[in-house]
């Protein structure tokens, strides 16, 4: 894999790709098990040039083997520390940045997708209205019960953009769902899908 290379500020060529079956949100925590030569190559890399790789839910395929089709949108992801310890295998604690869109892929001979992308600016603050504090309470809640290292603090939930990114990782939502609301670039509309998501998760929690 030949490292990315920068033709603007915001565009990058030939940019490496690491595909799942979930999608990453900005700001959060990934951890990931590597042992398949192509992403050991690509960890190699990033960590030699301390570029980011992007993470992108896949549209069509599977995680291990051939290459596999990516969503159009992803994120960056900044590796924050690796383990080597086990044999064969690379695991590496990553966060999440800026979101991107691809314009072109192209796979590699060693099946690794590297893509043209578009790196999207960060969504800037926009206070929580009142007809949604109550899913401001309700993330309240689910973080006061979660390891704090799955939502470390500083938490911002006045902020549409943080709340709705959050709310979008946490929630057990359909992958097509999940990649919708990544997609999404309006925080206030991306609330108003979650809600309306939580409603009918609701509805289909059995009784008792």
């Amino acid at each position: 894999m030949r490292p990315a290379l920068n033709l603007h500020p915001d565009q990058y060529s030939h940019f490496p790709l690491f595909l799942l079956q979930t999608a990453l949100f900005p700001d959060n925590r990934l951890s990931l098990r590597v042992f398949e030569a192509r992403y050991m190559d690509m960890v190699s890399v990033c960590l030699k040039t301390q570029q980011p790789f992007g993470v992108c839910q896949i549209r069509k395929g599977r995680e291990v083997g051939m290459a596999a089709e990516p969503e159009r949108v992803g994120t960056l992801a900044f590796i924050d520390h690796c383990d080597i310890s086990t044999p064969g295998i690379l695991t590496i604690n990553a966060h999440g940045g800026a979101r991107f869109e691809i314009i072109q892929t192209y796979n590699q001979k060693n099946n690794l997708v590297v893509a043209d992308i578009h790196v999207w600016p960060t969504e800037p603050p926009l206070a929580v209205p009142d007809t949604h504090q109550d899913m401001v309470s309700f993330l309240q809640q689910v973080i006061a019960q979660l390891d704090v290292k799955l939502i470390p603090p500083p938490h911002h939930f006045n902020d549409a953009s943080w709340v709705g990114m959050r709310l979008a990782h946490i929630l057990p939502l359909a992958p097509d769902i999940k990649q919708a609301l990544l997609e999404q670039r309006d925080p206030l509309a991306r609330l108003r899908l979650i809600k309306a998501a939580l409603v009918e998760l609701t509805a289909k929690k059995p009784d008792g």
